[in-house]
């Protein structure tokens, strides 16, 4: 049994997508980064700004000082002066003692004038900092030194405040970032609980009256107007599903009246007679595919008892009449008492779907239906399964590679599927082990 609108497996679901942070973690998240950003850059540029303005202040009081100590010098004669800031100390060193000062402080002797930063490390092994200016004329070199060790300890103590600075603005932010996503998303999260809420009522209640006139607003009108033009959709499909199924049922009733009345007259002939229980046999089948669409038309499920043993023979027997020559054998084996809770018209359009498609695409050999305990196997000996037909399972409108120029609109086993979904049921097709294929139908 070559399907022409059915394959082996439902197709795989699509992966979904890679999951992502809720949107209310992704705006703390926003908030916590820029805050992070924000702080770090600021401290940095704070740092940067200090450290430059106390250079500059420095160069220039000592480049003062230096031209002052240096002054004052000349003013006293030659004679040791004071210092005019703490924490500098003066050198002055006249020509005859140039080259003393070259063994003496020889980094010193090989600076030019200005303003020069000098760091090492004492005798002892403790680290030194200070600035040095440097005057040198022909007869007197000037050298004021300023210590910048209680600067270099300023600017460490600074540091580590900014150390936790840092983390404590960036835990403000985050803060911040979580009662700012509560605001934005408590009315997000308000129009999903309504919308979850109205979505299990036959009647959905209006969401734009209970939000402002924001983006949210918005969205919920947005919604409602969508929910009212589904609703009419739906509501237009229920009414013409109601009354195609009670304007098709009236004259399918006529007909069954008319054929029986005419089946109950002994003096037709053995032909006439025939083509009557055909007509019997397409009026029950157009009964019960009404029944069952109405059923899938509006989701539910109806109660009843049907015996699948019996609905198969009468299934065969209706399609034995109508090989016209074909040699092919029709059967029924296993389990003579499969009992199923569905109506009789559901699991007629089912299993009569796969035994049609049976039937249809198998040329000559046999069409078996085997029942076991909870299923029914559809076994034919046609052409196969080709992987064309097994990649497009159960497509709305497909027709497999076997199906030519035969009759159908490749809906069929689409119905089946819907079925199954409904009622819980299971169907499955398979390539046969040596030829043709296997339609397996599992009532749950």
């Amino acid at each position: 049994m070559s399907k022409a609108d059915a394959s082996p497996e439902p197709r795989a679901r699509p992966r979904p997508p890679r999951a992502r942070r809720r949107l209310r973690t992704r705006i703390i998240l926003s908030f916590a980064l820029l805050g992070l950003s924000l702080t770090l850059l600021l401290a940095f540029a704070t740092n940067w700004v200090r450290g430059r303005v106390e250079e500059d202040m420095i160069t220039d009081v000592m480049d003062r000082n230096i031209n002052a100590y240096a002054a004052r010098y000349y003013a006293s004669g030659g004679t040791e002066i004071g210092l005019p800031v703490q924490q500098m100390r003066g050198r002055v060193v006249s020509r005859e003692k140039y080259e003393s000062l070259r063994e003496d402080q020889p980094e010193w002797y090989s600076l030019g004038d200005g303003i020069h930063t000098m760091t090492g490390r004492n005798d002892d092994g403790t680290p030194f900092t200070y600035k040095l200016a440097i005057r040198k004329t022909p007869d007197q070199w000037f050298f004021l030194a300023y210590d910048m060790q209680e600067s270099v300890r300023r600017t460490e103590k600074f540091e580590r405040a900014l150390y936790v600075v840092v983390p404590v603005f960036t835990l403000f932010s985050l803060l911040l970032g979580w009662w700012s996503a509560s605001r934005v998303m408590a009315p997000v999260s308000e129009l999903a609980r309504r919308l979850r809420r109205s979505g299990n009522n036959s009647d959905p209640e209006a969401l734009a009256p209970h939000f402002a006139e924001d983006e949210v607003g918005e969205l919920a009108r947005a919604l409602d107007d969508y929910s009212d033009r589904l609703t009419d959709v739906v509501q237009r499909d229920r009414e013409f599903n109601a009354d195609v199924s009670h304007e098709l049922r009236t004259p399918l009733a006529v007909i069954r009246g008319a054929v029986e009345l005419l089946l109950s007259k002994p003096e037709i002939d053995e032909r006439t007679r025939t083509r009557l229980q055909r007509i019997q046999r397409a009026e029950q089948q157009c009964t019960d595919l009404i029944s069952a669409l109405l059923l899938l038309s509006r989701n539910e499920r109806a109660v009843g008892e049907c015996d699948v043993a019996r609905l198969a023979r009468q299934l065969l027997d209706s399609h034995r009449a109508q090989l016209g020559g074909k040699p092919l054998d029709l059967r029924v084996e296993g389990e003579p008492r499969l009992m199923v809770d569905a109506p009789e018209s559901a699991v007629s359009v089912a299993l009569g779907n796969l035994i049609g498609n049976a039937v249809k695409y198998t040329q000559s050999g046999e069409v078996i239906v085997r029942l076991h305990a909870d299923a029914v196997d559809v076994i034919d000996s046609g052409p196969g399964l080709s992987p064309e037909d097994a990649a497009r399972l159960f497509e709305r409108g497909y027709r497999g590679t076997h199906a030519g120029h035969s009759q159908g609109g490749g809906i069929g086993l689409s119905i089946v599927r819907r079925l199954c979904a409904l009622y819980g049921w299971d169907v499955q097709v398979r390539p046969g082990e040596d030829r043709g294929v296997v339609a397996r139908l599992t009532f749950g």
